[in-house]
Order: C-alpha cells, then sequence, then structure tokens
C-alpha cells in the first residue's frame, strides 16, 4: 500500500474534527461525538465506494488494486464499527422533529443493519462468490440512505458552512461511485477466444482483440467477461503471458468456484468476451538476485514475467509448488524457459517431497538472501512463513515482495474461532 493514500485517507476522516472538537467540549459533548462518529462513517463509506470504481488514477495513490481492494475492505469494517458507535451513542439534539427528521432516522436503521449485514458476507469468505456479488450491489444504496439520514437529522452546522459542504462532498462522490459500478464493465475490449487449453481442473484460455486490444506489463491482471457461459459475471484473473506483438492474452483458470468451474467446463472457441485494462503493480525489480515463489495456481504472474525473459544479468530461482507434477500447468513452458542461463527451475510436489521449507530455498539458492529480492504469489499462510523465514536469514522486508492471492478476503475468523476455543477448554 502507497503511504501517501492511507495518509490522504486519515486526513479525510479526521478534518471534521477541526469543527466538532469545540462542540465535543460543549455542554452536547456527547452527542456531538456521535454526531463526528456518524460524520465518519459517511467518509469512510463514499471513500469505500470511490475505490471500488477502478477508475484510471487511483492506484498511483493507493497501490496496485488488490491493495486497493484491502483498504475498501477495510475502510466498510471501520465504517461498520463507527455506526454502531453512532448509534450506540445519544446523538439526539434539541430542537423540533419534523416529518424529514423522522424519515432520516428511518433510513439511519435501514442502512445500519443493512451494512453491518453486507459486511458480514463479504468477512464470511465461504458465502459463494456469486452471492457475494449480487448481495455487494446493494452497498450503495445503503449508503444513499446513510447520507438521507445525515442530510436530514439536525446537526449543529448548515448545508452552506464549510463542513456541511464537506460533508455533501462525500454523499455526492460515494452515489455518484455507486451508479458508476452499476454500469457493464468499464472500459472494456472486445475479444473472442482463439484458443482453449485444459489440464484437469485448470484451463487457459487465450483471447484475441477484435479491434485495439489492451496494454499490459507482464504480472498484470485484468477483470474478463466471457459471453455464452451458464453465469454471466466479471472476474479479475492474471494474464498468463507477457505482451506479444499480435495483443494475444491468455488467462490460465483454476477452477475454484461455480464461475471458474463453469469456464473450465463450457468456454469454446469463438466465444466473445470483454476484457477491462489492466491492473496491478506486482514487477520485477531487476537489481540483483531473485527468488520466485509460486503458490499452484500463483504462478500465472511468473509464467508471464519468464516468458518475456530474453537475458538475465542475475541468477533467478522460481519455486513452483503444487501437490503433485499432474497439477503443474505450464510446466512444459516452464522447463523449455529453464533452458536459458541463471533461470532455474524447482517443482516442489508436497506429495511426494514434501511441503517447501526455508532450508530447501536456502540450500538451492548460490547467494546470499541479504542480497536477494523475493517474489511471492500463493496462499497467505505459505507467505507468512516464507515471509518470517527469510527475513531471519536477512532477507530485507522492503524486498520481500507479493501481490493478494484474493481479492476478496476475510479478516481471520477462523483464526479467531479458534483461539475462542482454546481460550475455553483452558476453562
Amino acid at each position: 500500500m502507497r503511504p501517501v493514500g492511507i495518509i490522504l485517507i486519515i486526513a479525510a476522516l479526521l478534518v471534521p474534527l477541526y469543527w466538532y472538537v469545540g462542540w465535543i467540549a460543549g455542554p452536547n459533548g456527547s452527542a456531538q461525538f456521535s454526531q463526528y462518529i456518524g460524520s465518519v462513517s459517511i467518509i469512510a463509506m463514499a471513500i469505500s465506494m470511490m475505490l471500488s470504481t477502478r477508475i484510471i488514477g487511483l492506484e498511483p495513490i493507493f497501490g496496485g488494486l488488490d491493495r486497493i481492494y484491502v483498504i475498501h475492505k477495510w475502510l466498510g469494517i471501520l465504517a461498520v464499527v463507527t455506526i454502531l458507535i453512532h448509534d450506540t451513542v445519544d446523538a439526539e439534539l434539541e430542537g423540533r422533529a419534523t416529518f424529514l427528521t423522522d424519515l432520516g432516522e428511518t433510513l439511519g436503521e435501514v442502512s445500519l443493519y443493512g451494512i453491518l449485514i453486507l459486511v458480514v458476507i463479504t468477512i464470511v469468505t465461504f458465502i459463494p462468490y456469486h452471492l457475494w456479488l449480487w448481495t455487494h450491489k446493494f452497498m450503495g444504496l445503503f449508503f444513499t440512505f446513510s447520507a438521507a439520514h445525515y442530510i436530514m437529522l439536525m446537526k449543529p452546522l448548515a448545508p452552506a458552512t464549510p463542513l456541511g459542504i464537506y460533508m455533501m462532498v462525500f454523499c455526492v462522490l460515494g452515489i455518484v461511485a455507486y451508479i458508476y459500478t452499476l454500469l457493464p464493465l468499464r472500459g472494456g475490449r472486445a475479444y473472442q477466444v482463439s484458443d482453449v487449453q485444459s489440464n484437469g481442473s485448470t484451463v487457459s484460455v487465450e483471447l484475441k482483440p477484435l479491434a485495439g486490444g489492451i496494454s499490459h506489463r507482464a504480472g498484470q491482471f485484468a477483470f474478463i467477461d466471457i459471453k455464452g457461459l451458464k453465469k454471466s459475471e466479471v472476474h479479475p484473473f492474471t494474464i498468463s503471458k507477457a505482451p506479444n506483438g499480435e495483443g494475444l492474452l491468455r488467462f490460465t483458470i483454476k477452477a475454484l468456484g461455480d464461475y471458474t468451474h463453469d469456464v473450465a467446463k463450457s468456454v469454446k472457441v469463438g466465444q466473445s468476451a470483454k476484457v477491462s485494462r489492466a491492473f496491478g503493480h506486482f514487477r520485477r525489480g531487476n537489481r540483483g538476485p531473485e527468488i520466485w515463489t509460486a503458490g499452484g495456481i500463483g504462478i500465472t504472474p511468473f509464467l508471464a514475467w519468464a516468458s518475456e525473459i530474453d537475458e538475465l544479468k542475475h541468477p533467478v530461482h522460481l519455486f513452483y509448488c503444487v501437490r503433485n507434477e499432474g497439477e503443474a500447468i505450464h510446466l512444459d513452458e516452464l522447463q523449455a524457459l529453464a533452458e536459458k542461463p541463471n533461470f532455474n527451475l524447482h517443482l516442489v510436489c508436497s506429495q511426494t517431497s514434501g511441503r517447501l521449507t526455508i532450508e530447501r530455498i536456502s540450500d538451492a539458492i548460490d547467494f546470499s538472501f541479504s542480497d536477494a529480492d523475493a517474489y511471492y504469489c500463493g496462499p497467505e499462510v505459505m507467505r507468512t512463513s516464507l515471509h518470517k523465514g527469510m527475513a531471519a536469514r536477512g532477507l530485507s522486508r522492503a524486498r520481500f515482495h507479493y501481490e493478494e492471492f484474493e481479492i476478496r478476503s476475510g479478516i481471520g475468523l477462523r483464526y479467531l474461532l479458534s483461539l475462542v476455543l482454546r481460550l475455553f477448554k483452558r476453562k
């Protein structure tokens, strides 16, 4: 994540405090504090809605889109927490109730429970993706209710005051962003399926542009919508080949959910597709020896990287972790690339040789961890273990680079549940 983006978000959340701090110290301090917390919720939701638009200019400020979705998730959680605090602390100010204030109160209650339910659905990741995606479309509607609640209720400010204008900007920003996200795949280019290759539960889909194609760098991903499938959904997948002169794109997709199973079973040559512009800031530094580690389908960005390498000045070791050799997609392609000087392929099959360990990596490389850059794409548990092990052997934390494996992620509910159960057993 880019520090500048985080700083801007924190600043946006704190700006209203400039006006509220004096009121909080006054006679209606608790109500004024609740009003400020409600303002924080509106701002957090508005920024979260804006981040979900994927508009050009967000990645340079906040980082790759995978990081942006992490920020989006935590802003949603912050919004729920602040809404609950706002609802718990008495926010009523003296004044005469009207039809509009009563309506605003009702809309606030509806938005509270609606947003709470939607955030829970988001962080409980065992709910199927297509159901989560459908329910998530209502998030903007509940934000609109929250904005109306804020506008209609009595507050210690008028709409024409600086704070009133400031808050109205975020109300409008969130609503406009919501409307924008309801549009079809934004800025997508037309493609056609030109080749399909299956390998067990994984399928490689090659797309050719029907007019001008998208531009991309090796390691980036794009959102695609393949027409003619049972499920009409837009999903992000890594482009598993480097850019080429023909503008062809290859997406290597593992059947992990309803939509990806549908792609693996039903995609055919000749089907039309729409592809968004490319996203992601996962790229090589190319400044010294490198360690690449891929867990399963996490091999896709490294396939793109390896296919564009003509000559390596420094050694690169790719550790490709799968359960068995049959699951190693594009293995023949990688083995051919491994003929290049300085490119070393290590196939790690857990069923026959065990899981990858930091000791195994240390034995395979002929350079110090302190001189290397490490790149990782795969499950979070494996990433945490390898990151810790490499750091203990001298790898700078700033030189461990990774891509978030899942755009939709939880908040460690399984870990929290296991911790509670362990504490319960001790009692």
